[in-house]
């Protein structure tokens, strides 16, 4: 048996793979080169570059399983795949912390203007270092604001239990049920029920001082022109989601008039080459969609990875 991890796996996950007998192949192949390659394998293994869509799928009669490391499944065509006898899996749960403490660094970076002060002080702070002071003046703290959290699923309760810690308020939206309390684990082992509450999407929209989005890929934006009108005035927006569910256009219009105080984006539409406009705006805090990219979430995610595939191909 032979996997392609063509877009890496963690070290451990490929030890797990091969002493269970598989071998594993982790030169990328281009895009381009796929369909006439992939047939020397079992089964694949991607995160977000590879995509695994229907003509590489009928190319590809001798794959057996898909795996993908990550929450996301919009860059393989799931039940074709199926529909094919092909095994799809993914890891949901391995990047959790991760994504949601990348959150957490995108508002800390975006209510202290970190991330406007990070390219201004290389360039300024030798002769207008009192002149950023007065700038970044108006900071504020965290600490008993709303936060909006769009998607309750697995990330979206995990950045809520990162909220409560820091004495937050959370208002959780989602198309299915949401728990009353979330369980906060403490140090020494103690843990604590905290209370979130369910709100309307109308009403998440008018009163969060914060709003984070944990939604799969949408055909059509959650945040647009809309959405921005109904929210309270000099909000903070964070996406460590999925690129095309915020219309950026409608963002950069809601920055620019001053009803959305900064946003911190993790994903873009167009990646690998975001909106220009978005990477230069001066009220935005960037990473190029690195949510799950920490040693603890790779390792979790090969390990989960790993064992998915064995079970498929040695069971």
């Amino acid at each position: 048996m032979r996997i392609l991890a063509n877009d890496g796996i963690d070290p451990i996950g490929k030890k797990l793979l091969e002493d269970a007998g598989i071998e594993v192949d982790t030169n990328n192949i281009p895009q381009e080169e796929l369909a006439s390659k992939l047939n020397a394998y079992d089964g694949i293994t991607v995160r977000s570059a590879t995509k695994v869509r229907k003509d590489l799928i009928d190319a590809c009669p001798n794959l057996k399983v898909i795996g993908r490391g990550g929450v996301g499944m919009d860059n393989i065509d799931v039940e074709y795949a199926k529909s094919k006898g092909i095994a799809v899996e993914n890891t949901p749960a391995a990047s959790s912390q991760s994504v949601a403490e990348l959150v957490f660094t995108h508002l800390f970076n975006g209510v202290r203007f970190v991330y406007d002060a990070n390219r201004k002080m290389p360039v300024e702070g030798g002769t207008n270092f009192n002149g950023l002071k007065k700038a970044y003046a108006k900071g504020v703290e965290l600490k008993g604001k709303k936060i909006g959290i769009i998607g309750f699923g697995r990330i979206g309760k995990e950045t809520a239990k990162l909220a409560l810690g820091a004495g937050m308020d959370v208002l959780a939206f989602d198309l299915y049920d949401i728990p009353a309390t979330l369980p906060l684990e403490l140090s020494g082992g103690v843990k604590v029920d905290v209370p979130v509450t369910k709100v309307s999407m109308d009403t998440l929209l008018a009163e969060s001082d914060f709003i984070s989005l944990h939604i799969p890929f949408t055909e059509k934006p959650v945040l647009g022109a809309v959405e921005f009108e109904k929210v309270k005035q000099g909000v903070g927006i964070v996406n460590c989601s999925r690129g095309g569910t915020i219309d950026e256009a409608a963002l950069i219009a809601a920055l620019d008039s001053g009803k959305v105080s900064f946003a911190g984006l993790d994903v873009f539409d167009n990646e690998p080459t975001p909106l220009v406009a978005l990477l230069q705006h001066p009220k935005v805090s960037l990473t190029p969609h690195i949510g799950a990219a920490t040693n603890e979430a790779q390792e979790r995610i090969g390990v989960e990875l790993a064992n998915l595939l064995i079970g498929h191909l040695n069971g």
